[in-house]
């Protein structure tokens, strides 16, 4: 089942440069980490109940290095999150209902999350993230 939004995921060129400029926007940085299976570092700020994830590239084969590339060198909105009770239920659902995966089977994700992405091609050029937060 869908609960809510979970973050917005924003592309950036220069992760500490990005920090920086939302810091003097009033954002509250709440973490930063390096996710090697998705090869970016991630920076987080939280707003309510979601938050807006800043990403940043750690190999020029990532996917957020090829986004940015896509976007004529500019970072940019990249993806909408949405947390999920059970990751393998709903990819199956969405699988069944037609849609295109990138990933049939989750992969690690920041704060300790299993992650999965629905292609943007099923999606009116959103890339979908559904993430499923461990158990307390």
């Amino acid at each position: 089942m869908l609960h809510k939004i979970d973050h917005v995921g924003i592309a950036v060129k220069d992760l500490d440069k990005a920090i920086q400029s939302y810091e003097k926007l009033g954002f509250i940085l709440t973490g930063r980490e390096r996710v090697d299976s998705q090869k970016v570092e991630t920076a987080f700020f939280q707003i309510g109940e979601s938050c807006i994830e800043l990403i940043a590239a750690t190999d020029q084969n990532s996917p957020i290095a090829k986004f940015i590339q896509k976007n004529a060198g500019k970072g940019g909105l990249q993806q909408l999150a949405i947390t999920v009770t059970d990751i393998e239920i709903e990819l199956a659902r969405l699988k069944n209902s037609g849609f295109t995966l990138i990933n049939e089977y989750p992969v690690p994700g920041a704060h300790g999350t299993r992650v999965a992405f629905v292609h943007p091609k099923d999606t009116e050029g959103v890339l979908i993230e559904l993430c499923e937060h461990a158990a307390d």
